[in-house]
């Protein structure tokens, strides 16, 4: 399993629309082959910023084929012009599990 790790910081007064289209957009990631699950948390003590944690099967699963999907454009246009800056989108692999 890999864990795909992308800390979001959404426009500010923006925080309610960019979670209706999250819950829509969700709809789409958690179709795409090689999906497992995901969550998105908000930070307290930033209330305009979003952890968004996706585990997938395999680092393809996301780089190839849910990036280089149709699926991908329709999340890019639900979610990407709430960003600012655009997020960092890194990988983890388990070394440790209690």
């Amino acid at each position: 399993m890999i864990l795909e790790v992308a800390i979001l910081d959404v426009r500010p007064n923006m925080t309610a629309e960019f979670e209706e289209a999250f819950s829509t957009a969700a709809t789409i990631i958690s179709s795409s082959p090689g999906y497992i699950s995901h969550e998105l948390q908000r930070c307290l003590e930033t209330t305009n910023r979003y952890i968004l944690l996706v585990r997938w099967q395999t680092l393809e699963a996301h780089t190839v084929g849910f990036r280089k999907s149709s699926a991908y454009q329709e999340w890019r246009r639900l979610l990407h012009h709430f960003y600012e800056p655009f997020p960092t989108v890194e990988h983890y692999e388990i070394v440790s599990l209690k």
